[in-house]
């Protein structure tokens, strides 16, 4: 299957600007969900692939395009910008040469190395980052990464500038999408664990030949803390037979009128196709730790772990469920 994507949406991703929302918590009683999101990034683990899986689909390249990334080592991508988009997060656009792309697989991520920092070993620390540009996207590669102030990595990327370099190595696989295998998707993000979630959808969407029916829960704390809404509501509006989205807050002012507090059972049951549906359902999470174990179970450092939580109890078998 070719990799067919819509230019206008992808470019959206590349140039548009982070937009910040300025709302303030109101007086509603809060969850937990704050403490789940201090653990989440960008993240997904996998295994070391290039261009392909057993099974699913790969990215067919643009003619000419070529990608510099190597999964065996790490290489040095300069930065080419940074574009804030709230309190804690930015995009960092990396340069790829000319008729060069990530020609990423869809689902994968890549390692970030920070040669600074050192784990128990001595070793430079590394963690997974998926990106948010379409693999075919020539001459950069875009993550949105939130600053942790407990991790190095993150708050390593952040003191970076135009100029600077970041040391890259991928691709890593992830689930094997491919494309209208499945009839319905249920997708469950919360707080900065969303771009392998947005990495699916842009890919699919985007190729006119699809036919799968996505819906979105993507949980944050503060309307603030909400990225990449402006791409996401475009979507909605591009694609609204195949996509729709509920955005659920931990805190909601007076003007709030989304759904507040954790996601539960009664908001999968309204807004997620049922187990019922057998293999042409898949219910795809990523996020904190806490809603994921919550959610879905807890992941086995990079193994599924065993299906728990909220999807085992409305029914879910194992074989709907990922866990990024």
């Amino acid at each position: 299957m070719s990799f067919i994507r819509a230019a206008t949406l992808a470019r959206s991703v590349a140039t548009s600007s982070c937009r910040r929302y300025s709302t303030e918590a109101g007086a509603k009683k809060s969850s937990n969900l704050g403490l789940y999101l201090g653990g989440a990034g960008l993240v997904g683990l996998g295994t070391y692939v290039y261009m392909g899986f057993s099974k699913g689909e790969a990215v067919t390249a643009k003619k000419d395009l070529k990608s510099p990334l190597d999964p065996s080592k790490f290489i040095d991508l300069k930065l080419k910008r940074v574009e804030p988009c709230n309190h804690n997060t930015s995009k960092f656009v990396l340069e790829l040469g000319k008729g060069e792309a990530s020609l990423l697989p869809v689902a994968s991520c890549v390692y970030i190395e920070t040669p600074d920092f050192k784990d128990d070993k001595g070793q430079p620390m590394y963690r997974p980052y998926t990106p948010i540009s379409a693999s075919d996207l020539e001459g950069e590669l875009i993550f949105i990464i939130k600053k942790y102030e407990t991790g190095k990595v993150s708050k390593h990327i952040h003191s970076l500038k135009a100029g600077d370099s970041l040391k890259i190595k991928g691709p890593l696989a992830k689930w094997p999408w491919k494309m209208n295998e499945l009839e319905e998707v249920g997708l469950i993000g919360g707080g900065s664990g969303i771009a392998p979630l947005y990495q699916v959808l842009q890919h699919a969407l985007a190729d006119k030949t699809n036919k799968t029916k996505f819906k979105l829960l993507y949980a944050n704390v503060t309307e603030q803390d909400i990225i990449l809404r402006e791409e996401f509501d475009a979507m909605k509006k591009k694609y609204p037979d195949t996509f729709d989205i509920v955005y659920v807050l931990d805190k909601g002012d007076a003007s709030w009128k989304g759904p507040t507090g954790f996601i539960g059972a009664d908001l999968i049951k309204q807004h997620i196709a049922p187990p019922s549906l057998g293999e042409k359902v898949k219910v795809f999470i990523c996020g904190p730790p806490g809603q994921v174990a919550s959610i879905a179970g807890k992941k086995n450092g990079r193994e599924q772990g065993e299906l728990n939580g909220i999807l085992k109890e409305l029914g879910y078998t194992g074989d709907q469920v990922y866990k990024f």
